[in-house]
């Protein structure tokens, strides 16, 4: 076909409307190439729909310039359905993609995978902890994969990098957009590293419906989902479905029953997910999958936790007794002052104290909640 090379035509395939990824490999089984589908159409073949073969009959070069020229560039791939890089697992969906930008290492996409999700405005404690579980599992082998959106997504992908683990960010809009746009610095850190990944054209917008067919990628490359915290109606629960529905581990971290966004977590638990309150409840359904070796509960660990000075026996015991009232709700200074008999003056500096040592952590309303410090299988 004059003009189209493979590459080309899997762009249009991509492009063309009536075609998803199930239709496009039933095409492959009649249709040698991309090209070869290409040119059917030309030729009205009756499998395809009419409003795939008037596109396919009317494209010309230009429809796909700007990805030809953005795949020109260092580091950038385009991984179609028949390319062997494509992976396995993501193949094996109900609606796999027909083609992947990828921006890094195409190689990335077929390493054991571990998704972890939750709210774009976590509590302090849950990002932590979404920090401090990608960090320890990614140092032992997962790539942990996320949708690079502010909140938990941000911290896992963090986590990962700081473990020296890989990491992996499935974006809702084209490659030559960072969205949110806090995260340039971050994404090219994981293009560095890892890979960037979409489905979707040069020039897409962040559009609300972009983000459930991001979803279904982000579990469809994984092992597993992790869900870190989420409200009731929380996007992050439909990528819990999602894996659930192929088949593969569904994990949640369980909540204060006052924190709202414990509330999707705690749903998932009660439909089957498997409760995660250490490194090792999730290395255990996956290690069959990683070249890692589970250590026994007791030995010492690399938690993935971010590096502290200090341990709680080593704070003065006013300190120790101030953790002690607050336990891991979130907690007002009023409170703080009843609970533990102190003089306001006194907790306000001895919650500043524990807040630059990594102890606590401020959030909205004026209250503070107590990070979570034990991450991996002590």
């Amino acid at each position: 076909m004059p003009g189209f090379d493979d590459t080309a035509c899997w762009l249009l395939l991509h492009r063309a409307p009536g075609l998803g990824g199930q239709s496009v490999k039933a095409l492959l089984e009649q249709f040698p190439t991309a090209r070869d589908v290409v040119q059917a159409a030309k030729q009205r073949h009756p499998e395809l729909r009419a409003s795939t073969r008037d596109f396919l009959q009317s494209a010309d070069a230009p429809v796909v310039q700007p990805e030809r020229e953005w795949l020109e560039q260092p580091d950038h791939h385009l991984v179609t359905l028949a390319d062997p890089r494509y992976p396995r697992l993501l193949g094996e969906i109900a609606d796999p993609p027909v083609v992947l930008f990828v921006n890094g290492d195409p190689d990335v996409l077929s390493l054991p995978q571990l998704a972890m999700v939750g709210s774009r405005h976590p509590t302090p404690a849950g990002a932590e902890a979404a920090y401090a579980f990608a960090r320890y599992l990614g140092g032992l082998g997962l790539t942990i994969t996320s949708g690079l959106a502010q909140g938990i997504d941000g911290a896992s992908h963090r986590g990962a990098l700081a473990g020296g683990g890989g990491t992996l960010a499935v974006v809702g809009t084209g490659l030559d957009r960072v969205y949110p746009a806090r995260h340039r610095d971050l994404a090219h850190q994981i293009a560095e590293t890892g890979a960037l990944v979409s489905e979707y054209t040069l020039g897409t917008p962040p559009r609300a419906g972009n983000f459930p067919r991001r979803n279904r990628i982000i579990a469809g490359l994984s092992l597993g989902t992790l869900v870190v915290e989420a409200a009731e109606n929380s996007g992050s629960l439909i990528t819990a479905r999602l894996a659930a529905e192929e088949g593969r581990e569904v994990f949640a971290i369980p909540g204060s029953i006052h924190n709202p966004l414990a509330r999707g977590c705690h749903a998932l638990i009660r439909q089957g997910a498997k409760l995660v309150e250490r490194g090792a409840d999730v290395l255990e359904e996956l290690a069959p999958h990683l070249s890692v070796e589970l250590r026994p509960a007791g030995e010492d660990s690399d938690t993935g936790r971010r590096p502290q000075a200090q341990g709680p026996d080593d704070l003065d015991p006013d300190y120790r007794r101030l953790l002690t009232c607050m336990g891991y709700d979130p907690v007002s200074v009023d409170l703080l002052v009843d609970r533990s008999g102190l003089t306001p003056e006194a907790v306000s500096s001895m919650l500043l104290i524990l807040e630059l040592r990594g102890y606590v952590a401020a959030h909205a309303g004026g209250v503070y909640v107590r990070l979570s410090r034990e991450i991996g299988d002590e």
